[in-house]
């Protein structure tokens, strides 16, 4: 840690609690909202580093936009190209969460069940039974185990038919952003029925001469295998991965130069429904329920449900897509609020632009477009000002700054500041090249913020082949230097905000 770096942080913490400490003299019912100090000092004397010096040292090349305003009235305090439209990366998890919050509500829940298209006699359905999604993206091998077991206990032992599906709710989707590698799990397949966020667990061992590989759906409690994924490990150095879908099954194969002796990782999942189909096969002749797959059905039955497992409210599940940034889980919120509007998507890029809509229509948000409702695609945009009249507009009424992570503030070399008396909870967004942070940030005196940043190099981006976007040469570094600038920002506007 630098000298410069721990003299900032005591001074602006001495600041801070000087600040709360005179205030309680004659202590307001309610903070006062933030007067900005004189251009360039912050009220101690020394001078305030100013926002441009701080973005040229940053050295991002790129655009660089911000906008910090008082939380409670909107007001806005400092600036910098805040009606330019940049890409939101996974910030725009934010905007889908308001979005789903005000269309399905905090205390929604996904059903998935399991349908009888005929009577049950004697234990058995006279038909088939479906299993019938409704697009949840929390759904895994565990419940979908529970679901099974709920089924044998009311008495089901087996059905005429075959066991078919539905994953109708939601558009059948390849994949969330098309531009990603194929072989990253944060861009797996979408539909109305989803399962373990749509991955498939890879696994290999050396054996002999060469190796074993195993694919499966596995948990904490199960490893049902899966055949609607299939490795094969092929003699070369490069490419690691090669995909391919071939009668519907994901054909993978793994280059075995990079194996080493043994390891794993989730590969993501083009077939939803197909791989949800089968494991829930297995888990049932776990039960002792034998069925045989049949085609899935084009609409949702209407026989009795058998059994259900229910999601987590919706409170509950974008709490932790914000935390985990789980794309995923975005992209069938986002598109689960679209169709409560009237009708259901076709596509990522139809169910963004209706999310896209409903901004305008709340906050006159005219320069937001998005292409999905994680922010994967970098076609996505959005300025720093209609994020932010999104935070102290739209956001207070329903609900979003609880579901916010905790920022801790950094130092210049990325050490975490222990005890710092700032209050940061906010959303992150990061692709290649591009990063953004939007949120709160509170003070010891009560101070309240709303800010949003965003910052690309899109130039730089758009050279990036499709094999470079897992890891690009200078990605990493120049996010670090990215999100410093954030910090840095947000230490500025404490200095100058707050007392």
């Amino acid at each position: 840690m630098s000298a410069p770096t721990l003299s900032r942080r005591f001074v602006l913490a001495g600041l801070l609690t000087s600040a709360a400490s005179c205030s309680l003299a004659e202590a307001p019912e309610r903070s006062l909202r933030p007067v900005a100090k004189p251009s360039g000092s912050d009220g101690t004397g020394r001078r305030a580093s100013g926002a441009e010096a701080l973005i040229e040292a940053a050295k991002l090349n790129g655009k660089v936009g911000f906008v910090v305003a008082d939380a409670r009235t909107g007001q806005v305090l400092e600036s910098h190209n805040p009606l330019l439209p940049l890409p939101p990366a996974s910030t725009a998890k934010a905007i889908t969460t308001l979005y789903a919050m005000e269309r399905l509500g905090p205390g929604f829940r996904f059903a998935t069940d399991v349908i009888a298209t005929g009577p049950v006699s004697g234990g058995v359905v006279q038909g088939d039974i479906v299993l019938a999604g409704s697009g949840d993206p929390t759904l895994d091998t565990n419940r979908l185990a529970d679901l099974a077991a709920r089924m044998r206990a009311a008495g089901v032992s087996g059905a005429t038919g075959r066991l078919r599906i539905y994953e109708g709710a939601l558009p059948q989707l390849r994949t969330i952003d098309p531009g990603q590698p194929d072989h990253v799990g944060y861009s797996p397949g979408i539909s109305g029925l989803n399962l373990n966020y749509n991955r498939v667990h890879f696994e290999w061992k050396r054996a002999g001469g060469g190796y074993s590989v195993a694919m499966d759906a596995r948990s904490d409690k199960y490893r049902p295998a899966v055949r609607s994924a299939r490795m094969s490990v092929a003699e070369r150095s490069l490419p690691v991965y090669t995909y391919e879908q071939r009668g519907g099954v994901d054909q993978w194969t793994v280059a075995s130069r990079a194996l080493g002796k043994g390891g794993s990782r989730w590969l993501p999942v083009r077939n939803p429904g197909a791989y949800a189909a089968e494991v829930f096969q297995s888990l049932l002749a776990a039960q002792g329920v034998r069925l045989e797959l049949g085609d899935p059905v084009r609409s949702r039955p209407g026989g009795k449900v058998l059994a259900q497992v229910l999601s987590d409210d919706l409170r509950t599940v974008t709490r932790d897509m914000l935390k985990w940034s789980t794309n995923l889980t975005a992209e069938v919120v986002g598109m689960t609020a679209s169709a409560r509007g009237g009708q259901t998507p076709r596509s990522l890029r139809d169910s963004g632009g209706d999310m896209s809509r409903w901004l305008e229509a709340r906050i006159g948000a005219n320069k937001a477009r998005f292409v999905d409702h994680s922010g994967l695609g970098d076609a996505s945009e959005i300025s720093c000002r209609e994020m932010v009249s999104a935070l102290t507009d739209l956001a207070p009424k329903l609900g979003l700054r609880p579901l916010l992570k905790p920022i801790p503030m950094r130092n210049s070399a990325g050490q975490v500041l222990d005890g710092h008396p700032l209050q940061i909870v906010a959303k992150t967004g990061t692709l290649n090249f591009v990063s953004a942070l939007a949120g709160y940030v509170k003070a010891p005196d009560g101070t309240d913020l709303a800010f949003a940043m965003f910052m690309a190099d899109e130039p730089r981006r758009k050279r990036l082949s499709k094999a470079e976007r897992e890891s690009p040469e200078g990605g990493s570094a120049w996010n670090k230097r990215a999100k410093n600038l954030q910090l840095r920002l947000i230490e500025r506007w404490a200095a100058l905000y707050t007392g």
